[in-house]
């Protein structure tokens, strides 16, 4: 991506890909008409690609089965698009390039690129024609697929739940209008409770507990981005969706601790079991916060830690070696050495 407010978008849509790269099968399904499951592998390469004139870096490139994919995620229009992608997927194909006898194969990927934006000037396709020394001709065309056009309804029924956490942008050009009327305000809150009710229905179980939590935590990092100019909307979606990750977790955890209570037979171990769960369930989702850099103070008002507890786990995961995305553990090293 070429703009630097593009970041975060560009940051999610990564962090998808290789936290949760089963969400992206049912958007290959829907863009190319394949009938691939959860029980597909992916195989995910190295996004960055180097030519002779420089290097490139792709948002994704992997591999299912024999065949190569490469998707670009693209939040505004950008003229350029066309030509980035055929440079983007011959530097995939001169990669896998092979050499059979005195001819070498260049198998090119299948590429989409994802439009989280899009106007009426936004074409289905990218095309690019192809004019060789012999006078033939072919026409390179990578399909568009763009988000806004799929509804909840949409979303849910094809199970896109890669989608959700760019949901929020289909409002961004109505946030003022929406917090001055009531009824439209009402409206989008119900949508975002709705759409984590449906979220939790789909992902029900305790394997899954970890992606509805991780999708959640992305749905309201977007959120707040977007609603950067309407605070009270910020908070509003905040509640409805940050404030619950936490008690997800707990929530689960507490489920198992029963289990295992009511295994035993044992109140006391049922006890300890919820006291431990709980503890973990905190202590997870610190860490995961602080590796997501979030602010001290909103860790706070999340879990309940104190100050002090949240920079002990913090020194703790710096001693882990586990690096932090501000670079905490460089600035704590300072300290210590002062």
């Amino acid at each position: 991506m070429l703009m630097a407010d593009n970041t975060i978008f560009d940051d999610v849509f990564r962090t998808m890909l290789e936290k949760m790269p089963v969400l992206i099968i049912p958007v290959i399904n829907e863009v190319f008409h394949t009938s691939y499951t959860k029980k597909d592998e992916i195989v995910q390469y190295r996004n960055e690609h180097h030519l002779p004139s420089g290097g490139i870096t792709t948002d994704s490139y992997f591999r299912i089965s024999d065949k190569l994919y490469h998707f670009e995620c693209q939040s505004t229009a950008d003229s350029s698009m066309s030509i980035r992608m055929i440079e983007y997927d011959f530097s995939i194909a001169l990669e896998e390039a092979s050499k059979s006898g005195d001819m070498y194969e260049m198998n090119f990927p299948h590429s989409c690129v994802i439009y989280l934006r899009h106007n009426s000037h936004t074409p289905d396709q990218l095309k690019v024609k192809v004019k060789l020394p012999d006078k033939t001709a072919f026409v390179y065309q990578i399909p568009i697929l763009k988000v806004q056009e799929y509804t909840r309804h949409d979303i849910f029924q094809k199970k896109l739940l890669f989608f959700l956490p760019f949901y929020i942008m289909r409002y961004e050009k109505s946030l003022n209008r929406i917090e001055s009327d009531p009824a439209l305000l009402a409206q989008m809150l119900l949508e975002f409770e709705t759409i984590r009710n449906q979220l939790k229905e789909n992902l029900p179980g305790d394997e899954e507990a970890d992606l509805y939590t991780r999708l959640v935590e992305l749905i309201k990092r977007i959120s707040d981005y977007i609603l950067q100019p309407a605070e009270q909307l910020k908070e509003r979606i905040g509640d409805i969706m940050g404030g619950k990750v936490l008690e997800l977790e707990t929530d689960r955890i507490i489920d198992h601790a029963t289990k295992i209570g009511l295994e035993q037979g044992l109140e006391q171990g049922l006890e300890q079991g919820l006291e431990q769960g709980l503890e973990q369930a905190t202590l997870n989702f610190v860490r995961r916060m602080l590796a997501e850099n979030e602010p001290l103070e909103k860790i706070m008002s999340y879990t309940g830690c104190t100050q002090k507890e949240v920079l002990n786990i913090q020194n703790q995961m710096c001693g882990e070696g586990l690096v932090l995305a501000d670079d905490s553990c460089g600035y704590m090293r300072d300290k210590k050495q002062q």
